[in-house]
């Protein structure tokens, strides 16, 4: 691997053989693909970040991941999907 600026390693373009990168390739796009699909088959993943992010500019919080970490956690979360979810499914 090669050093990079603040003695990180960088990727070491011959540690794959060329049959090896292109499988990863294809992982790498088949994952892509099966994320996609399941983000597209799951409308409260959706709802979960439109929700966080309308409430982090609405607010604008001072220390995000405090404010991330009381939005995720929040107990009522749940119930406000359920019932977006049920809005949604009505209003379609």
């Amino acid at each position: 691997m090669a050093t990079l600026q603040g003695g990180l390693l960088g990727p070491d373009p011959g540690a794959l053989s060329p049959a090896q990168l292109e499988q990863l390739r294809n992982f790498k796009i088949q994952t892509r693909i099966a994320n996609e699909r399941y983000l597209r088959t799951h409308k409260e993943v959706e709802l979960l970040l439109s929700g966080f992010f309308r409430e982090m500019f609405l607010k604008r919080p001072d220390n995000i991941l405090e404010f991330a970490a009381d939005y995720f956690t929040d107990p009522r979360l749940p119930n406000k999907i359920h019932m977006q979810l049920i809005e949604d499914k009505k209003a379609a």
